[in-house]
């Protein structure tokens, strides 16, 4: 485990009269987010930092957490989920064997239901941050380049038809199967133009990014506000189409079987890991369809309320997401087995793709997605990046359905680097 950054004793937040444009804020480096449609929070700056890897990797996070905002001299005139401190994170799909990042920003620039702060975190005037606040317009990248990753295509689907193969012996019910693809562009990525690109087109996404992880994810892991919980599980794709073929796909995905089942596990997971913390809770018994700009899911909206104090009751958001991650939406169903799956199959280190991302504060309020529609930007060369795509392989999936399926949601990050 390593940290930096040491403790600060003073934190003021100050409401704003007018509601700043949160993307347009953000510094070229060192961008934190979590935005939609123009609500949410962005940071920059760095008063503390965790990075943490190991099988208690969330439970350290916690308690440093904890310990870390207990000791600071909070002035917070705002009072609102996300003013005050806030911690910034982004977990590696596998907590236990990959690299974790929590970062405490200097600056919040928080936008909520019509109310709006900025929180600072050690000197700094409130007063001076959105006059200092950077207005250079981001350079474009110029000419982009791609290469397969760890697998080409053909690879890729022969790994699908395995996955098949396995499900179809009764090994397991579902697996996720992602695959990566490299982009290499003339001049330097830059992560502003990339988020204000990303949550243009994917207004219903959540826009985030933590240390150069960054998207546009639909999918809310958990959300916790007092003890009222939160979640969209989101499990089915299909492509977009034109005119009269649009609603044709629509249709066609709702009353998919096959969606149907993969969707049903992904809901079923979730409800079974929250259950033990909550007096109620309720998923709906039919799915919704969700449209984006580029594909539609199935989609379920779960809600719940956490248990009074007890052996899990008030359980701090960090455990709660450790309890929910992975649901069967991002690796598979039974976990274990599809897990394992993966490993064998993928041929990469999915790192912090697909896992949770998002923010708490420390009231203990926050909200957490899952890191898809995403691309990891690379800390040695700014002009590559690493894109990430993923599909839930069920009994019945093609192999060239499924391709097709990670090409439209690699197309989210493609349209944002070539805008």
């Amino acid at each position: 485990m390593t940290t930096a950054g040491a403790r600060t004793p003073a934190v003021t937040t100050t409401p704003l009269r007018e509601a700043p444009a949160l993307l347009e804020l953000l510094p070229a480096a060192g961008a934190l987010s979590w935005v939609r449609r123009g609500e949410g929070l962005v940071g920059w700056g760095e008063a503390a930092r965790l990075e943490v890897t190991g099988p208690r990797a969330l439970a350290e996070a916690a308690a440093w957490w904890a310990g870390l905002s207990a000791g600071l001299d909070v002035d917070d005139r705002a009072g609102v989920p996300g003013s005050g401190p806030v911690l910034f994170a982004s977990i590696a799909f596998d907590p236990a064997a990959g690299t974790s990042v929590f970062v405490v920003p200097e600056v919040v620039v928080g936008r909520r239901d019509g109310v709006a702060w900025v929180t600072t975190t050690g000197d700094a005037d409130p007063a001076d941050v959105l006059v200092a606040a950077p207005a250079t317009a981001p350079a474009g990248p110029g000419r982009l380049r791609y290469a397969d990753g760890a697998l080409d295509p053909a690879s890729w689907c022969a790994r699908v038809a395995t996955a098949v193969a396995r499900i179809g012996a009764g090994e397991l019910a579902k697996v996720v199967l992602a695959r990566d693809l490299l982009v290499t562009a003339d001049e330097p990525l830059d992560v502003r133009s990339l988020l204000a690109r990303l949550a243009a087109r994917f207004p219903d996404c959540w826009t985030f990014a933590v240390d150069d992880l960054l998207g546009a994810t639909p999918e809310l892991l958990l959300r916790r506000t007092g003890r009222q919980l939160s979640s969209r599980v989101l499990a089915g794709t299909a492509p977009r189409g034109a005119g009269a073929a649009d609603a044709r796909l629509a249709a066609d995905l709702l009353s998919s079987a096959k969606d149907r089942a993969e969707h049903a596990l992904a809901v079923d997971s979730l409800v079974r890991a929250l259950q033990p913390y909550c007096t109620t809770l309720t998923a709906p018994a039919e799915p919704e369809l969700l449209t984006l700009a580029n594909v539609r899911h199935l989609a379920t909206d779960v809600t719940g309320v956490q248990r009074g104090r007890g052996v899990r009751g008030r359980a701090g958001l960090l455990e709660l997401v450790g309890a929910v991650h992975p649901t069967a939406a991002v690796c598979g169903t039974p976990t274990g087995a599809a897990a394992a799956l993966i490993g064998e199959l993928e041929g990469m280190d999915r790192g912090r793709y697909a896992g949770p991302v998002g923010w708490v504060d420390a009231r203990g309020d926050g909200e957490f997605g899952l890191a898809l529609r995403c691309a990891q930007l690379s800390a040695e060369d700014a002009t590559s990046a690493r894109l990430f795509a993923g599909c839930g392989i069920v009994a019945g999936s093609d192999p060239a359905a499924e391709l097709a399926e990670t090409q439209a949601k690699f197309a989210a990050v493609q349209a944002a680097l070539e805008s």
